[in-house]
């Protein structure tokens, strides 16, 4: 199969190689997708650029989302049939090194979920970690209907589908952006409110709306970067669920400003997380899809033998959505 792999991590252009790779087969409880679809993740980036850890594998297929085709079964696998669409997350993490930069890959079934016949493959690379991070910092306590809950970085890939959901789970919701345009694209998911944060005073526009109460829950793209903004728009009895915080990666936590409002942390990391909450995450995932029309952005598309393009496309840091790689070109 044609594959894109690194040995050593660096910059894209030096470091990934398009070549050969001997096809994977589906081994007992996995399937084996043609991939349609490559969605590139910041985390993607991070790890080929060395910025996460040291080289976990002597060759590594970057990127850990995708959409295609079933073409394989494996032994014990009836959940799925081999000619079934769907799309897949963390192809690339726990303990695996060939992600969706190929035309195939051959992982454990539970990593799957089937795909409507109306979502394209491009917009189904755009679910996995985006979609499933979205979810569980959402509902991993339990529902949010009648909750006010505001999400950071509204028009990010992360951001603008917890905006989507949260409406979707019953909540009210506000979102900040950085921009006009992605203030467009915020009120697009169905934000009740958006915030533009270098401009507007978040505290005052969030008091004002929420009658001085405050919000619920706080979806948070960068926990450290953000926390002396969160603690004064945070409700008793509150959650922050925090998965990500580049901003200050090692941010100095306020246990008794936390402590006074009953304020609970939830730090989460897709792949940490317990099997029955991601499984719950897919089927709650499958059921919003079936809902109605969602806003899947794809910020731009490039070949697979591009893939070097792409991840410099994210590293850029403007897009608007989530870079897809076409693993069929």
């Amino acid at each position: 199969m044609k594959a894109v792999w690194y040995e050593r991590t660096g910059a894209a252009p030096t470091v990934l190689t398009v070549g050969e790779m001997e096809t994977p087969a589906a081994g007992p409880g996995e399937v084996r997708v043609r991939l349609a679809a490559s969605g590139v993740n910041p985390a993607d980036v991070g790890r080929r650029g060395g910025s996460y850890r040291a080289l976990e594998f002597p060759r590594v297929i970057p990127n850990s989302d995708g959409a295609g085709i079933i073409d394989q079964i494996g032994d014990g696998v009836t959940r799925f049939a081999v000619g079934d669409r769907v799309w897949l997350f963390n192809g690339q993490r726990n303990g695996r090194a060939f992600g969706t930069a190929a035309e195939y890959i051959a992982l454990a079934d539970y990593l799957v979920t089937p795909l409507p016949e109306d979502v394209s493959f491009a917009a189904g690379a755009t679910l996995g970690i985006p979609c499933m991070t979205a979810w569980c910092s959402l509902f991993c306590d339990g529902p949010i209907t009648g909750q006010t809950v505001l999400v950071t970085g509204g028009a990010g890939a992360v951001g603008h589908y917890a905006v989507q959901l949260a409406k979707w789970g019953g909540a009210t919701v506000i979102a900040t952006v950085s921009s006009q345009p992605k203030d467009m694209e915020a009120r697009l998911a169905g934000a009740d409110l958006v915030i533009n944060y270098r401009t507007e005073d978040v505290v005052s526009k969030v008091m004002a709306f929420t009658d001085k109460r405050g919000v619920d829950r706080v979806v948070d793209v960068d926990f450290g970067g953000n926390i002396a903004t969160t603690l004064k728009i945070m409700a008793l009895n509150s959650t922050i669920a925090v998965y990500a915080t580049n901003g200050n990666r090692t941010p100095t936590i306020p246990m008794r400003d936390l402590m006074e409002k009953c304020i609970a942390l939830r730090t989460l990391v897709l792949f940490a997380l317990p099997p029955p909450l991601l499984a719950a995450a897919q089927q709650d995932i499958s059921r919003w899809l079936a809902a109605g029309t969602r806003v899947h952005n794809i910020a731009a598309q490039f070949a697979l033998s591009e893939t070097a393009q792409a991840h410099l496309a994210v590293e850029k840091g403007d897009k608007l959505g989530t870079v897809i790689v076409d693993c069929a070109r």
